[in-house]
């Protein structure tokens, strides 16, 4: 990434209503793209997240995601259109979990997901948790080298999963 890559997007916590708006927008396109991404990707969208609980939890974003427990993360452009977010959320006192990290198709190559993740990672660093986790779908390898070249490592479930699923997420820490 270019030093004017770089300065071409700002990364903020998404606080005020149209930033959350455009959060919930990105996060809808995120489910949009598990669903297309694969067929059992879809299959496990639809099961876990249907659109009427995806949208209860879009309505409760900050309630799960808000300081001092989490934290949301926008990056915009230079003219501030939405170009990907990602927020945190603690599972215990000493975990913190990654969620919804998706960028736009025209952010990617960008270096908008690093440095979300990167964001998301110094957060709960300086929030005092001891460690970070998070779950991907096993077809979305490019997420998998992003994480992986953050320093995160593979490790088995962090939390109860049904076994159906196993097989398609894989999981990831990161000791803080």
């Amino acid at each position: 990434m270019t030093a004017s890559e770089a300065a071409a997007f700002t990364l903020t916590e998404a606080n005020a209503e149209d930033d959350l708006d455009a959060v919930r927008s990105l996060c809808r396109a995120y489910r949009g793209f598990l669903v297309a991404n694969a067929p059992r990707d879809r299959e496990i969208t639809e099961t876990f997240y249907p659109v009427e609980a995806y949208e209860a939890l879009m309505a409760d974003l900050t309630r799960v995601h808000a300081r001092p427990a989490g934290i949301i993360l926008l990056a915009r452009d230079a003219d501030r259109a939405p170009l990907g977010c990602g927020m945190t959320h603690a599972l215990d006192p000493r975990t913190a979990e990654i969620k919804r990290v998706f960028v736009t198709d025209a952010a990617r190559g960008r270096g908008v997901a690093r440095r979300l993740c990167q964001g998301l990672v110094d957060q709960a660093r300086a929030d005092g948790y001891d460690r970070v986790v998070l779950d991907t779908s096993c077809r979305l390898t490019a997420a998998q080298s992003l994480y992986e070249s953050l320093g995160f490592r593979r490790r088995g479930p962090y939390q109860p999963v049904p076994a159906e699923v196993l097989d398609d997420l894989v999981f990831y820490e990161l000791a803080l």
